[in-house]
């Protein structure tokens, strides 16, 4: 199994924020090729040390790496990763993981 990761920062607007992520960009997402799950993380997102800069974090679950690189490279991927410019003003850190059961 291989996870995308995206971390999306504190917006400058939570709620223009929250109504294009779940009315236009996980409708979107959700036509990426070979995206078995998706998991949205909302907040308040702590951490040990207190609050957190991040407003949600997704996570994209592909059955390999090489599923989730393919994915990333068609039409429905690029329109995504492209959609997150217009919604993400306090940016977004992406982060890939290849997963397996210890």
């Amino acid at each position: 199994m291989a996870k995308l990761v995206v971390m999306y920062r504190n917006p400058k607007d939570a709620a223009a924020f929250d109504k294009h992520y779940s009315e236009i960009h996980t409708p979107l997402a959700k036509t990426i090729p070979g995206l078995e799950k998706l998991v949205v993380s909302r907040g308040p997102i702590m951490t040990p040390a207190g609050p957190s800069p991040f407003h949600l974090i997704a996570t994209l679950h592909f059955a390999d790496m090489g599923a989730l690189q393919k994915a990333l490279s068609t039409t429905e991927g690029q329109a995504a990763a492209a959609d997150v410019g217009t919604f993400a003003t306090g940016g977004a850190d992406l982060l890939m993981f290849d997963t397996h059961d210890a």
